[in-house]
């Protein structure tokens, strides 16, 4: 009986032992998915509990001249300033007209890429769409030699028009979110939108991302005014305001 009573009492120490690892596990695991990667805008990441999620895959939608661009590069040099190499991909504007619209504003992109901290590509969304189909290819090489940990694709709505149907869109986006999330970055895509307050956003909610970000481009009495509002953002409690801001040297200032 006694010895009956040990092997029991054993068991239960076992047990109860492998229940603790495993929530220790379960709790080491949920903390490593909250990791959150700032943005470099303090009063944006206040927002959103600090920054996006770590290897997460986010949309910033709008029109030209919304902010979309600015915001992007801000949370890449964000990334430079803690040690990350960073990548940026460009559709449509070319290498010179990028590195002097952010040189206007205060950003030397080009000192950073002397260093080897900064990358900047030149794609066709033909050849992303190859990159797509082959699963990497030579992003994917410059990603991984590079150690590269923040991505910038500007802008994905020209790589849309490549696809008729909207199942195939949605397919191929959820395909570069994982890819980007396979590299373990964390990922932000553009995508030129002329959206209005009130227009229905169904059809950008269907993309498959982690977080929405809208950009309006408005206007007050006799100017425009930049606004945003962050329509989804998972695992995150986020404002559910509208939010002014402005576009200064350096970059963003929110309101």
């Amino acid at each position: 009986m006694k010895k009956q009573k040990k092997s029991k009492e054993k068991r239960e120490k076992t047990e109860s032992h492998k229940k603790g690892e495993t929530k220790k596990q379960n709790s080491l695991v949920k903390q490593e998915k909250k990791i959150r990667v700032s943005t470099g805008i303090k009063k944006f990441d206040n927002l959103i509990q600090g920054g996006f999620l770590k290897n997460s895959t986010n949309l910033l939608v709008g029109r030209s001249g919304s902010g979309k661009s600015i915001f992007a590069v801000q949370f890449l040099i964000e990334g430079i300033k803690k040690g990350e190499n960073c990548l940026f991909i460009s559709f449509e504007e070319k290498r010179e007209d990028f590195f002097g619209h952010m040189k206007s504003l205060g950003l030397n992109l080009e000192d950073l890429e002397r260093k080897g901290k900064f990358f900047f590509l030149e794609y066709t969304p033909s050849k992303v769409r190859v990159m797509l189909d082959e699963g990497g290819g030579a992003i994917e090489s410059i990603v991984l030699k590079n150690k590269v940990q923040r991505i910038v694709l500007d802008s994905v709505s020209s790589l849309m028009l490549l696809f008729e149907k909207d199942l195939e869109k949605k397919e191929a986006m959820f395909f570069l979110s994982n890819l980007t999330k396979s590299w373990n970055c964390t990922t932000l895509l553009t995508y030129e939108e002329n959206l209005s307050l009130e227009r229905d956003t169904s059809r950008i909610l269907d993309l498959e991302t982690d977080s929405i970000i809208l950009f309006y481009f408005l206007r007050e009495a006799h100017k425009r005014g930049r606004f945003f509002e962050i329509l989804k953002m998972r695992g995150t409690s986020h404002s559910l305001d509208l939010h002014h801001f402005r576009i200064e040297n350096n970059g963003i200032i929110v309101h």
